[in-house]
């Protein structure tokens, strides 16, 4: 009797050992599966290629900004300011963009982004399909804006240098993204640079600065 309950007892024990190993290969495959189908969606932004065809954007009381490749557009249309930064998505996935922030300054990569309620949302859907370029656009108007912030952006923009913060996910809403770019106008126009990438929806691993 003692011999048939250790024999069962270990059985047991061997097929909950058998059910766990199964269970957590199971939970590893689904994990990497998942990994896998985020990948494939992810996007990310950059500045896009110098010979990148130009785009002609609309605003809804302007139309035909021109923005170059590599480039930007800044135009101070009847005391409105407008501002289009030309992106090429080099991630997998659809980039869709949420929103954005401009500072009237140099903003290095070591300063943090103001916090999200604070970015400007989108007032239509924008895309920008991987591999292929696209614009964010912004516009600060005389009769809805802030004047002592117009009057900062309007004296940055004098001074020849802008900052811009880009919110955007995948077409599911989530990897979002926050990337920063510097906006600089030489002799050829208004030139647009990478400075960095925030991931908000998962850690950073990157090393902090000391």
């Amino acid at each position: 009797m003692a011999i048939s309950s250790l024999a069962t007892a270990g059985g047991t024990l061997a097929l909950a050992a058998t059910t766990y190993a199964s269970v957590r290969s199971a939970n590893r495959a689904a994990r990497t599966a998942e990994l896998s189908l985020l990948a494939a969606m992810r996007p990310l932004l950059v500045e896009s290629f110098d010979d990148d065809r130009a785009l002609r954007v609309n605003f809804k009381d302007v139309a035909g900004i021109n923005v170059p490749g590599g480039g930007a557009a800044v135009e101070i249309i009847e005391d409105n300011i407008y501002i289009v930064t030309s992106l090429r998505n080099v991630g997998t996935g659809i980039a869709v963009l949420h929103g954005g922030y401009v500072y009237p300054e140099r903003r290095v990569s070591s300063v943090d982004h103001v916090p999200l309620q604070e970015f400007r949302r989108m007032t239509r859907d924008l895309y920008i399909p991987p591999g292929d370029v696209g614009y964010w656009q912004i516009a600060f108007r005389a009769d809805e804006d802030n004047e002592e912030m117009r009057a900062g952006l309007l004296s940055a923009i004098e001074g020849g240098y802008l900052s811009v913060d880009v919110l955007y996910g995948d077409y599911e809403g989530g990897q979002r993204v926050i990337s920063r770019y510097g906006l600089g106008r030489e002799e050829r126009g208004w030139q647009l640079a990478t400075i960095r990438h925030w991931q908000i929806d998962r850690e950073d691993v990157r090393p902090r600065e000391d």
